[in-house]
């Protein structure tokens, strides 16, 4: 490389994205993903004793598998090379892999190919990497943001550890926004700017767990604000709010707002009134709520308030979050969506409400109660003898089914804690009820 090659080089780099340019350089300079880089696990050990066998990153965009790469790259001692497999064709797979070849034979030199969005190589693509990574004539570390078990081949998966990341916490993304102010070298810290920390709140809710978002603001922010009176470059609320094309919304998740909010939206389902429903539901999603807490809420609420009138509404609910921790957002707000307009528009009951309140009360307010000796469970030999299950009578051995007997204990054998309702599937149980008892 000559002078003008470096010096190209040298400004490319101070050119290149914020984001690029924190990236981190060693393992303690990652931010987040404790779960596969704390330093009793695997993936941190095999980085630092460069012990790496293939691996395959599989996370959201912006959570670090690029990072953990590029680690990985100023860390070991293996000839490190990279494609991205949007753009990089057979023809590039086979430079590397006669250069990876010539390295081993020359001086036993290990080759670590990394391929960035792996997903994107079609199954030809794969197939040809295969014998090279089993005989370890390369080291493969693929990057991708779909589900590996779906995208990338079972053969190549079988000889690669996948590790998941994570969408990074609010708390991880502030501690990049802060370093990304204040970093002198890599940063925007030579602008002498400053972040208000309900600016950085913000843009850390609203990365949605996503570093790049965020850091993005934070550059575009201190490039386009000129100084205050005391000379520094202020990212206020509303130059946050700009950068990222998002209003605020007021709502803190552990504070009254957040509270008012999920009160609102389960009272409108409650109240049938899927406009207001949906409405609270577009609220709490755009602040960022946590979609598996929106999910627990609408299964609390078709099993409280549409209950008994309508069963099925329960399963809908549990499907949906069944499907939303699955998904993720931005698909989750559709699923979200249809269940919040299922259960809103349901018919209402709170009879298994009212029956499990009233018998815990009746449960916690009066001397436990002695089974019947004929429900006893006489499954085992001298139970007879005991008086266990005598006189029980086989209800599927009578009409409909049914027959008359006595199932509470004495003294609470004339409570009533189930009264069905007059609405929805609970019309077909008063029927029910009606037609055993009088044996037609």
């Amino acid at each position: 490389m000559d002078l003008f090659d470096y010096a190209s080089s040298i400004n490319r780099e101070k050119e290149s994205p914020l984001a690029s340019r924190l990236r981190p350089v060693t393992l303690d300079q990652v931010v987040g993903q404790e779960h596969i880089i704390g330093k009793d696990k695997l993936l941190y050990r095999a980085i630092k004793a460069d012990k790496i066998s293939s691996v395959i990153f599989y996370g959201p965009p912006g959570t670090g598998k690029t990072t953990l790469a590029k680690v990985i790259a100023n860390t070991t001692s293996a000839e490190f090379t990279q494609l991205n497999a949007t753009v990089a064709g057979k023809k590039d797979m086979e430079e590397v892999v006669a250069k990876a070849k010539q390295n081993m034979a020359m001086n036993g030199r290990k080759t670590i190919l990394f391929i960035d969005e792996i997903h994107r190589f079609n199954k030809g693509q794969q197939d040809y990497l295969l014998p090279f990574v089993e005989d370890g004539t390369l080291v493969l570390i693929g990057a991708t943001t779909e589900n590996p078990y779906f995208e990338v081949n079972s053969a190549l998966i079988s000889r690669s550890i996948i590790f998941e990341l994570y969408p990074l916490s609010a708390e991880n993304i502030k501690t990049l926004i802060y370093r990304a102010v204040n970093d002198k070298e890599n940063g925007m810290g030579i602008y002498n700017a400053a972040i208000d920390a309900d600016a950085a709140d913000f843009l850390a809710e609203i990365a949605n767990g996503d570093a790049r978002t965020a850091l993005n603001a934070v550059e575009l922010g201190v490039l386009t604000t000129g100084p205050d009176e005391d000379g520094v470059i202020r990212i206020t609320l509303s130059v946050a709010e700009q950068c990222i094309q998002r209003r605020a919304l007021r709502y803190d998740k552990s504070g009254d707002n957040h509270y008012d909010t999920i009160s609102a939206f389960i009272k409108s389902m409650r109240g049938s009134d899927p406009d207001a429903a949906v409405y609270y539901l577009a609220r709490m999603l755009y602040a960022g709520e946590s979609v598996d807490f929106i999910a627990r809420r609408i299964m609390i609420c078709a099993a409280e308030d549409v209950g008994m009138a309508n069963p099925q509404a329960l399963v809908i609910a549990s499907s949906a979050a069944q499907a939303v921790h699955q998904v993720g957002m931005p698909e989750a707000q559709l699923i979200l969506a249809e269940a919040v307009i299922y259960i809103a528009t349901s018919p209402k009951s709170n009879s298994a409400t009212n029956a499990i309140y009233s018998a815990m009360e009746v449960v916690k307010n009066t001397t436990t109660a002695k089974i019947p000796a004929h429900l006893q469970d006489s499954h085992y030999k001298g139970s007879e003898k005991l008086g266990r299950g005598i006189g029980y009578q086989y209800a599927h051995d009578y009409p409909n089914h049914y027959v008359e007997q006595q199932y509470l204990p004495d003294g609470l054998e004339n409570s009533k804690f189930y009264e069905p309702g007059k609405l929805g599937y609970e019309t077909e149980v008063r029927e029910y009820f009606r037609k055993i008892k009088r044996g037609t």
